[in-house]
């Protein structure tokens, strides 16, 4: 049932239309940010085609097929052979396509394109879905020119998904050949409630989470709320070397530790944790209430970083942070990479 579903009910609405009115499309892009609910919606969406006694043309989540239908057992991650295939759920009309480091192989498209033309065995359709679908390759003859075919004449018993938190990754003819569904950022009102809802957070902690997840339940469920504040705190002190005392050492010295093999695992959360700060005194400088920002218990020292700050400078440096993550998948040097980026920020100063 949608209902389960945590935010973007316009999504739910539209999905309903589809089904009531039997005119699901064939290709279906869902696309917005990661750990929104994406694959969630496509697999309820799946589910109400194999769902034995389905309400309102929705799964009832209690039938053994519905029970079914989304437990993957996923292949190691070093594993490629098992990557190149498409991988099953319990139920044997629902499969996932993962990619196998960074981008997903061609024979997995390949034996995807075979499944599709295979006849369902138990329910009325197949549903083969295509999971961080940017990362299908785009040169010459890979997996994502070898997907065309399909998706422009799928087989009338088959429905192909690609989910992608970067659907501008994708080919035109790709994008061309499937109808978009764009899922927005989830109000942080409804991840609190969710958060309090699992009953493993505490008030404060589901509202600093809600807060910082950026709209993403998943990111908000991934956050270690214990690493949290001395992040910010050295995070907050590139900013004040930035803004007050325009300490390049300093920069450089973080930029070390970031990239240190201790860090290794919370680098990703240390940029992220810059952006909501910078975000927070791009607000603050903008005249923007207060209350909207993120990092609303530390106001006093981002009031004080906010003085010393230009908005224009502010938004290129959220320019620039962007930019550099889109890098990184194409193997950027991290330290070089995080070295550039502060010392580009300090320029002017």
């Amino acid at each position: 049932m949608f209902n389960k579903l945590i935010g973007n009910n316009h999504i739910k609405e539209t999905l309903r239309r589809m089904l009531a009115t039997d005119r699901v499309p064939h290709s279906l892009l869902f696309a917005g940010v990661e750990g929104i609910g994406k694959k969630q919606f496509a697999l309820e969406l799946a589910k109400s085609f194999v769902c034995q006694n389905p309400k309102n043309f929705e799964a009832c989540d209690i039938c053994a097929a519905c029970k079914r239908a989304d437990k993957f057992t996923f292949p190691k991650p070093d594993d490629k052979d098992a990557h190149k295939e498409v991988i099953f759920s319990e139920h044997a009309d629902i499969g996932l396509v993962i990619p196998y480091n960074k981008n997903i192989l061609i024979d997995a498209v390949r034996n995807l394109e075979k499944e599709a033309n295979f006849r369902p065995f138990e329910a009325k359709a197949r549903f083969l879905l295509i999971d961080e679908a940017e990362k299908l390759n785009t040169a010459k003859d890979n997996a994502a020119n070898a997907l065309l075919k399909t998706l422009e004449e799928p087989p009338p018993t088959s429905y192909i998904f690609l989910i992608t938190s970067r659907p501008d990754a994708l080919l035109p003819t790709i994008l061309s050949r499937c109808q978009t569904l764009r899922f927005a950022p989830i109000a942080p009102t409804e991840i609190e409630n969710y958060l309090l809802e699992t009953k493993k957070f505490s008030p404060d902690d589901a509202a600093i989470l809600a807060r910082l997840s950026r709209g993403s339940i998943g990111h908000a469920l991934s956050m270690d709320l214990s690493r949290f504040p001395a992040q910010r705190d050295v995070m907050s002190k590139v900013l004040e070397s930035l803004l007050i005392k325009q300490n390049r050492t300093t920069l450089l010295r973080t930029a070390e530790e970031m990239n240190d093999a201790k860090n290794k695992d919370s680098y990703n959360a240390s940029l992220e944790i810059l952006e909501t700060l910078i975000h927070d005194i791009w607000k603050l400088t903008l005249g923007n209430s207060e209350e909207n920002i993120v990092n609303a218990d530390i106001k006093n020292n981002l009031k004080k970083l906010a003085e010393n700050a230009d908005s224009k400078r502010l938004a290129s440096w959220l320019t620039e942070i962007e930019t550099m993550r889109e890098n990184f998948n194409v193997n950027l040097n991290k330290k070089i990479a995080t070295d550039a980026l502060f010392m580009q920020m300090a320029n002017g100063f």
